[in-house]
């Protein structure tokens, strides 16, 4: 052979039996066949990977013949010239990809214990089970396309979208889940099936809501009525301070500080994952007291007096539809006080927005807020108590000092 010139092909089947010495021959282009002292015969490619020299066994002489090696050896060299890594190539080759319903219950394993509503935890699974699975439940979780999930969404994605949405939310996961675990790679399947799916269109909540002229009525009705004591305290509260009924509900006597008549829920209570100071008004103060004198030792402000748990939504709803015959809903009172804020008072928009614990809709302005308007927002509420506990009818115009 001429020196300086590499060889190729420099072993053949026959040698190949014949080699008993121990040590490394080589076949050329960077494939070795190693002799071990055991007598046992392998083989090794030697290529660079990312500028690293590196070392690849291709198996052993007895399952991987020459033709074979040399097979493999040009493939895996191709790869590594293009600048892939024909090491983690290989790796995900041999990986066992699970199936859609195997990778989706591996998730829900993983998120349920972030999940506090077991409610939802079951509902996030049940969503795939009854609609996922009987399209790709069964295959494999690499082999999902973009027409797979369209052929999911599209049955439901106008009759059903917030199902449908909601359900396009988890099969996303379960595949983002797969692509961290090097078992999907490419396209997103979910994204490549929304550009197929037509507009939903837009449906906006609404909750039926007392006139805030007859907020001050219904509340006399509530303290008159004959459901349990604490269910009408709580029922007031929530009017008063126009907070959402979960909040209410869970609210504990930690987060209350009479010194400084706050309630101060912390950001893993409120819907914008903020911490949401509420100011007290002195009826407030009255409601909190009647309560502590109902269940003194719970860490609950409203508790069920019998079990020491929260008192439920249903229980706040029975109050209004049953026990005063009303048909709004518990939720719709925070409308009213809106409206009341904005129909009656001359406070910026801004001010009952941050009462209401409302999102900040412009990033720009959010990024520059820094304040809450505690100040004025003090003065609102106290005037929102005046005129639901006295309800005087009149416009509120208020001074605004420099602080809030």
């Amino acid at each position: 052979m001429p020196k300086g010139k590499h060889p190729t092909n420099a072993l053949n089947a026959k040698r190949v039996s014949k080699l008993v010495d121990p040590g490394r021959y080589t076949d050329g282009n960077g494939l070795y066949l190693i002799v071990d002292k055991s007598g046992a015969k392998r083989w090794v490619l030697r290529c660079m990977v990312g500028g690293r020299r590196r070392d690849m066994g291709l198996g052993g002489l007895k399952t991987v013949s020459l033709a074979k090696a040399r097979q493999l050896a040009q493939s895996y060299r191709a790869i590594a010239r293009s600048g892939g890594d024909p090491l983690a190539n290989r790796r995900r080759e041999r990986t066992i990809v699970p199936t859609f319903a195997l990778a989706s219950r591996n998730v829900h394993t993983t998120l349920v214990p972030n999940w506090s509503n077991p409610k939802h935890a079951a509902q996030w699974i049940r969503t795939l089970e009854e609609y996922a699975y009987p399209v790709i439940g069964k295959r494999l979780v690499s082999q999902v396309s973009s027409g797979d999930v369209l052929r999911i969404l599209s049955p439901i994605w106008l009759s059903k979208p917030e199902t449908a949405k909601r359900l396009s939310q988890r099969v996303a996961t379960v595949l983002k889940w797969a692509r961290a675990n090097g078992y999907v790679s490419g396209d997103d399947p979910v994204a490549g099936a929304m550009v197929g799916l037509p507009k939903q269109p837009r449906k906006v909540r609404r909750y039926a809501a007392v006139d805030f002229d007859a907020v001050s009525t219904l509340v006399k009705e509530i303290r008159n009525c004959s459901s349990e004591p604490m269910s009408k305290l709580a029922f007031e509260f929530l009017i008063l301070t126009a907070s959402r009924t979960k909040e209410v509900l869970e609210a504990r006597w930690e987060e209350v500080e009479l010194s400084t008549k706050l309630w101060t829920l912390p950001p893993e209570r409120t819907k914008t994952s903020q911490p949401h100071r509420v100011p007290l008004t002195d009826r407030i103060e009255e409601i909190l007291q009647e309560a502590r004198s109902l269940s003194p030792e719970s860490q609950f402000v409203f508790p069920n007096v019998r079990t020491g748990k929260p008192l439920s939504y249903n229980t706040l709803l029975h109050v209004l539809q049953k026990r005063v015959g009303s048909t709004a809903t518990v939720h719709g009172f925070r409308s009213s006080f809106k409206d009341w804020a904005s129909e009656t008072t001359n406070f910026p928009n801004e001010v009952s927005e941050m009462a209401l614990s409302h999102k900040i809709p412009n990033k720009v302005e959010a990024a520059y807020r820094r304040g809450d308007l505690l100040g004025k927002r003090r003065e609102m509420m106290q005037a929102w108590a005046d005129y639901v506990c006295e309800n005087t009818g009149r416009v509120v115009s208020v001074k605004f000092g420099s602080t809030g």
